[in-house]
């Protein structure tokens, strides 16, 4: 019995290893149409009577508005392009604020947060957080930057029943993320830590304060640009 037992869970921790992996190289090409958070959203919906909504269109990055990526990077992670996942300064600085405010603060990075919306549930648990630190392990690994940011802007719940950059500026601001102004991404990223409760089209004074800051952080920071990879490709002479 021991050795079944064994061998049942070296045959599940393969198999999870394998789909796990695969799966993140399928998203790496692959866009992102739905997500646990969705599933849940909708659940929770039905389970209430009302009628779910969804409201959310995939673009590519090219297709966004780099303020928004700017707004992003300065809004939540502004170390984006340094880190390998994870920033212990972030994660410092949030224990730290979280000490001397009610406001409690976060300290994932943009790779964290994709990897729990892309794979994972919001709960908040041990279990959750390592399996999210696992898999923000794998994305760093199989994605780009580029790619990471654009997953995370096409899947990042941006209001009720509001999901990716694009649905939300045709909702908010009735033009495509492309066209997104300094100020409009700015006050987008302002209202992400709670979507759901916060309307760039009709911000409070709080949502108006992180708009200044974000904005103001917007210009401090180095332009976000991502490097792709060049193939250089050897010409051979014709032979006369």
């Amino acid at each position: 019995m021991f050795r079944k037992a064994f061998k049942f869970i070296k045959n599940f921790i393969v198999l999870f290893f394998l789909i796990s992996i695969g799966w993140v190289i399928i998203y790496r090409f692959v866009p992102v149409m739905v997500t646990p958070l969705m599933l849940i959203r909708t659940a929770e919906s039905v389970f209430s009577g009302e009628t779910p909504k969804i409201s959310k269109k995939w673009v590519p990055i090219d297709k966004i508005s780099h303020n928004m990526i700017q707004a992003a990077v300065a809004a939540e992670d502004d170390q984006f392009l340094h880190h390998h996942g994870f920033s212990f300064e972030a994660i410092n600085q949030a224990i730290e604020h979280n000490k001397r405010s009610r406001r409690i603060r976060g300290g994932s990075t943009i790779s964290q947060q994709t990897a729990k919306n892309v794979f994972l549930w919001p709960q908040r648990s041990y279990i959750r957080k390592g399996l999210e630190a696992y898999f923000t392990v794998l994305i760093e690994l199989f994605w780009s930057k580029e790619r990471i940011m654009e997953v995370y802007l096409n899947v990042i719940e941006m209001g009720d029943g509001i999901y990716g950059v694009e649905a939300a500026s045709m909702e908010y601001f009735g033009k495509h993320a492309s066209k997104l102004t300094k100020s409009e991404a700015a006050l987008i990223a302002a209202c992400l830590p709670n979507p759901r409760r916060f309307n760039p089209a009709h911000p409070s004074g709080y949502v108006l304060k992180r708009q200044g800051r974000i904005m103001a952080m917007m210009n401090k920071i180095e332009p976000v640009h991502f490097e792709r990879p060049k193939f250089k490709f050897l010409k051979h002479k014709k032979q006369k």
